[in-house]
């Protein structure tokens, strides 16, 4: 993986080595000091800008494969979904899971997304939920919110929540 400067499209620094299998997708931190990947290899990195270099070795390994990652707005931690139908909740100080995964869904966990002030993670599913948790303990804020379609491959939350097609809002605490 090489980061590539946006204005003249040239590489920046060396290549980002770690994963073994493909690279599906990558995250920057809000403050851009981080980026996290995560790859058909069960693993997410965590890469600092600054020096390129991994934070943790084979940090966040899971027992499936990981299908979303997100930063939480002051980027102390990651959440990630998989297809073993959990989400997890990582402290990226430490690379270390935050308590046992958030379990609920019946399908492949496609996408996650915490709120903007970091209280609320979102998860969509191709079980055709999407799931609020609360990310302080790790517990659903409400019932399972049933959707129109069969899977849910992106999900981004801000004030509120709002999907196409379905424009059911929820505060979370803002």
């Amino acid at each position: 993986m090489q980061l590539l400067d946006t204005v003249t499209g040239q590489p920046v620094g060396e290549p980002l080595l770690g994963h073994t299998g493909l690279v599906d997708s990558i995250s920057f931190s809000l403050d851009r000091t981080h980026i996290t990947t995560y790859s058909g290899d069960k693993t997410v990195q965590l890469w600092d800008l600054g020096t390129g270099q991994s934070v943790c070795e084979s940090f966040c390994e899971h027992t499936d494969e990981v299908n979303s990652v997100s930063f939480s707005p002051d980027g102390t931690h990651i959440v990630s979904g998989l297809d073993d139908q959990t989400v997890w909740l990582w402290d990226t100080g430490m690379g270390q899971p935050v308590g046992e995964p958030l379990r609920g869904h019946t399908g492949w966990v496609r996408s996650v997304s915490f709120s903007l002030d970091g209280t609320c993670i979102a998860s969509g599913s191709d079980d055709r939920t999407v799931w609020l948790w609360d990310a302080g303990i790790g517990q659903p804020i409400s019932e399972p919110m049933l959707g129109l379609f069969t899977q849910y491959h992106s999900l981004q939350m801000g004030l509120t929540l709002f999907l196409v097609h379905w424009t059911r809002p929820f505060n979370c605490g803002m």
